[in-house]
């Protein structure tokens, strides 16, 4: 996922390439050269002479490269409209009594169904989000096929906005091996916030050399598995498969015992707007400061922030006060916290009673490849660089006691630490890693989805502009080369 920050930089970038290609191109020296040049006459009457020939084609070059100018002038208008566009702040704001945006789901996903049977599981591939339809006590099959590498699979369940859950509800991700042994799990539900909200979960295959279980390569399985207690609704899911490169030699295993587990202080800076956005898709990118967004009572709101390595994430989420009442409402407010792959690393839940509520996530080691081999999960989960997610949901009930109407939210990140050098994979990190894009992506609020889009379109740029001039080059080359050819003859 690509940014705005870059948007800009790199668009630029392409812009002046094309501009000086375009200048290369249309300078007149070659053609004048091409016209001036003594070649001998031996043409028929009637046909003209290689000098006349080459004459037309030169001025044709010419009125033909005159176009690539107001071409990268239109690529340079389309790249300001393309900033502008990813400038303009995609969280939705509902509006009191009207209708809560829906979950955001991927508009590029694949619609797939999950097997009762493995042996009838359908195929997943990196780099394609899948949805799907899990049913009450629903259990199913998915497939994919490893090689040696870390392999993780995420699952967004999304309960119907309003819908009745319960303490025990959630679901279950495992990988399975050909043989039913679970490589990885993890489960998740409501707990005590019992309202309708998604959940996110993933499941792992962890190459590890002193392991016999789940390292070879072929077909696992990856079981989805409904656990409901009251709720009878169907409900839909996100799904998407990542790998990881592993390393190309073997790094420190065991956590330091010593680490700085002190809350920061605020972070610097006055509050600045950037609503949330609806999904993971579209969650939208925060950097460490003072964040503010209206929520709606059911609503859930979702930004990324990108954590470096040998970075320390620590966030805390305030609701501001009400003039509408003083009614006490438990779990007013749930903050929850995934990693780049989508596991779920941690969640708090703060009350509330008409005056500033504030809750804060635990806090957590700094982002390091040797976490994973701790057991705890919130530790476990801190094991790569990356975007990691965060959700916010309001109790339905607060409508009840303090109206259908927006509450202040203010979320405060703070990232301690410098960016440290990544562990060495053997190969592209991809995800697992923070570029110069991202942090831009985090200081100017981009999404994720804005980002995908505006990536797509540099592409376009850079075969649009970069091609033609390459094209128009080539071409001026190869009828210089002919002149030549013939003025030798």
């Amino acid at each position: 996922m690509k940014t705005q920050g870059g948007l800009g930089r790199r668009a630029g970038a392409l812009i002046t390439a094309v501009a000086a290609v375009g200048a290369v191109v249309a300078l007149p020296g070659p053609a004048a050269a091409l016209q001036g040049r003594s070649v001998p006459s031996s043409g028929q009457a009637g046909h003209p002479g290689p000098a006349a020939a080459l004459s037309g084609r030169a001025a044709g070059l010419q009125a033909g490269t005159a176009v690539l100018p107001a071409r990268a002038a239109g690529l340079q208008a389309g790249t300001a409209a393309l900033t502008a566009r990813a400038a303009a702040l995609p969280g939705r704001t509902a509006a009191a009594g009207g209708a809560i945006p829906p979950y955001a789901f991927d508009g590029s996903a694949q619609r797939v169904q999950g097997a009762a049977s493995s042996s009838d599981a359908v195929q997943l591939r990196t780099g394609q989000t899948y949805r799907d339809t899990l049913k009450k006590d629903g259990k199913v099959y998915y497939r994919v096929d490893l090689d040696r590498q870390n392999a993780y699979v995420s699952v967004v369940a999304v309960p119907r906005a309003g819908g009745e859950v319960e303490y025990g509800d959630g679901f279950k991700v495992s990988i399975q091996d050909g043989s039913g042994f679970e490589c990885g799990y993890q489960q998740v539900n409501f707990s005590s916030s019992e309202f309708a909200r998604p959940l996110a979960a993933y499941a792992r295959r962890i190459i590890e050399a002193d392991s016999s279980t789940c390292q070879g390569a072929g077909a696992y399985y990856v079981l989805v598995e409904r656990e409901s207690k009251a709720s009878t609704e169907d409900w839909e899911l996100e799904i998407r498969y990542a790998s990881e490169p592993l390393l190309k030699k073997a790094g420190p295993t065991e956590l330091p015992e010593v680490w700085a587990s002190g809350t920061p202080g605020p972070p610097p800076g006055d509050p600045r707007q950037r609503q949330g956005g609806s999904g993971i898709h579209d969650a939208i990118s925060l950097t460490q400061g003072e964040w503010r967004s209206d929520i709606r009572p059911g609503q859930t709101l979702f930004y990324r922030v990108p954590v470096d390595w040998g970075q320390q994430l620590f966030t805390t989420a305030e609701l501001g006060s009400s003039a509408s009442g003083d009614e006490y409402i438990g779990h007013a407010l749930v903050l929850s916290l995934e990693n780049p792959a989508l596991g779920h690393v941690d969640e708090g839940t703060v009350s509330y009673s008409g005056k500033p509520a504030t809750l804060a996530l635990d806090a957590l080691r700094p982002v390091a490849h040797e976490n994973r081999s701790s057991s705890d999960e919130a530790t476990n989960g801190m094991r790569f660089a990356g975007w990691y997610y965060l959700s916010a949901t309001l109790n339905p009930a607060m409508a009840e006691e303090y109206g259908d109407r927006t509450v202040p939210l203010t979320l405060r990140v703070s990232l301690r630490g410098a960016a440290k050098p990544g562990p060495g994979y053997d190969g592209d990190p991809g995800r697992f890693s923070v570029t110069a894009d991202d942090r831009a992506a985090a200081d100017q609020g981009v999404s994720g989805a804005q980002a995908v889009e505006a990536d797509g379109s540099l592409r376009v740029v850079a075969v649009a502009g970069i091609g033609s001039g390459t094209v128009l080059l080539l071409g001026l080359g190869g009828w210089t080369l002919l002149a030549r050819r013939r003025a030798a003859a």
